[in-house]
């Protein structure tokens, strides 16, 4: 059956970015966000084991987590202090929170998502400025019992054209069965209708993408179908609130670490061609595709949170403005006033991607989640194509394809179906 069956309605461009605003919940970023760095850079001290000097409101592993209290981080020992928390769930989304003024913990000041898993990165620090890490994993407790729920990401609004979609279910699933039966029950639909498919990242979670890019201006309806649909013996389908977002105009940045210059462009035109620096050596910049996950307009970055102790030649800690963030580990593009007489000529940040505060207030005001960063000729390792943002494009189509349930990988293009309009794609 050919995949392009169904009325495709092509619609009038439409300019809706005129109200700018941060479509991901990012977690507030006080003092000590993670800033611009790989993780164990040969420059960098071993971050320490932080288990002992925290204390978390939550089990690590925890299936059932009550969803209904708010998730506390304090720190146990003294003379030290939590310098940064963000927690992400399965769908991308990140749980507001407030960080106390002396780093002595940190409370969630949102709600939690039922039955969903959320992973919860925190770094501190000693009173000799050694950075200490924990990461926390746990799921919190289904709302319905022994039902599966899917809760669909990102946040209903408008993105670029690299947002991928996800989908994050309640329950592990055990067999490549089970997630087929699940797989085939999440319909998208998109107007225009463009060829995609599900890619299973882990046991618990799935991404979608077109092979290329969405189009510009599409309208993106995604909804589960499982209610009451039997997965295996114990667990059903249950209902899952569908999502709707849309994309805007195509807006890319091409980054040539080696030429040290940025070429921003919209719906296919040239705008402007920035000179940037880059992460230098041991703090080589990611080169490949990143989707922009958030914007903020002020971050304070301190060296102890990528493991430069305080006090040594590498150390900093500065005011940060107009940034936009591409990892959860935190690589950014942002303004970089005390780097201009480098930018354009040599790469000298610690891996962010750095520009006069003009032209970085310009980007800032220009992008929003979803638009794509394109990193070229560089000398990092590559962006990985999941686990540190979304670097979903990264992997190839045919790559992407084998990654679906339904996939059949011998001679087989799996599962295409169509009905009263809606296109889904399991391959």
């Amino acid at each position: 059956m050919s995949p392009y069956v169904g009325v495709m309605r092509q619609r009038p461009k439409r300019n809706r970015r005129t109200a700018l605003s941060c479509a991901l919940v990012l977690a507030p970023l006080a003092a000590g966000l993670t800033a611009c760095s790989d993780d164990g850079n040969p420059l960098a001290a071993e971050p320490y084991d932080a288990s002992e000097q925290i204390s978390v409101s939550v089990a690590e592993g925890s299936d059932d987590a009550d969803y209904d209290k708010p998730l506390k981080i304090t720190a146990e020992d003294v003379g030290g202090r939590i310098t940064d928390v963000v927690a992400v769930d399965g769908a991308g989304r990140y749980l507001r929170g407030r960080l106390a003024p002396d780093g002595s913990s940190w409370r969630s000041t949102a709600p939690l998502h039922a039955g969903v898993r959320y992973t919860v990165r925190i770094s501190t620090e000693d009173d000799s400025g050694k950075p200490g890490r924990r990461t926390l994993r746990f799921a919190t407790r289904p709302a319905d019992g022994r039902k599966l729920k899917v809760t669909f990401g990102p946040e209903k609004g408008t993105y670029g054209v690299g947002q991928p979609v996800v989908a994050e279910l309640s329950h592990k699933l055990k067999s490549r069965k089970e997630k087929a039966v699940v797989e085939r029950a999440l319909e998208v639909e998109s107007s225009p209708l463009v060829r995609g498919g599900w890619h299973w990242v882990d046991d618990r979670t799935l991404h979608y993408r077109p092979r290329e890019y969405w189009p510009e201006n599409a309208d993106i309806s995604v909804r589960s179908t499982l209610e009451g649909v039997r997965i295996r013996d114990g667990l059903r389908g249950g209902a899952s609130k569908p999502l709707r977002i849309r994309t805007d105009d195509r807006v890319e940045a091409l980054v040539d670490i080696a030429a040290h210059t940025m070429t921003v462009s919209k719906s296919g035109e040239k705008l402007k061609t920035i000179p940037v620096t880059t992460g230098k050596a041991g703090f080589r910049t990611r080169s490949g595709i990143k989707v922009i996950l958030a914007k903020q307009q002020f971050v304070r970055m301190t060296s102890g949170s990528i493991g430069i102790p305080a006090g040594s030649a590498e150390s900093y800690d500065l005011p940060v403005y107009w940034n936009a963030r591409l990892t959860q580990s935190g690589e950014f593009v942002h303004a970089a006033p005390w780097s201009t007489g480098s930018q354009g000529a040599a790469n000298v940040s610690h891996g962010c991607t750095g520009m006069s505060t003009a032209d970085a207030k310009w980007f800032y005001h220009l992008v929003q989640p979803g638009d794509i960063v394109r990193y070229v000729n560089g000398q990092g390792e590559d962006m990985p194509v999941f686990g540190n943002g979304y670097g979903d494009w990264n992997l190839s189509w045919e790559k992407w394809r084998r990654g679906s349930a339904t996939h059949r990988a011998a001679g087989g293009s799996g599962d295409e179906t169509h009905a009263t309009g809606r296109l889904r794609f399991d391959t």
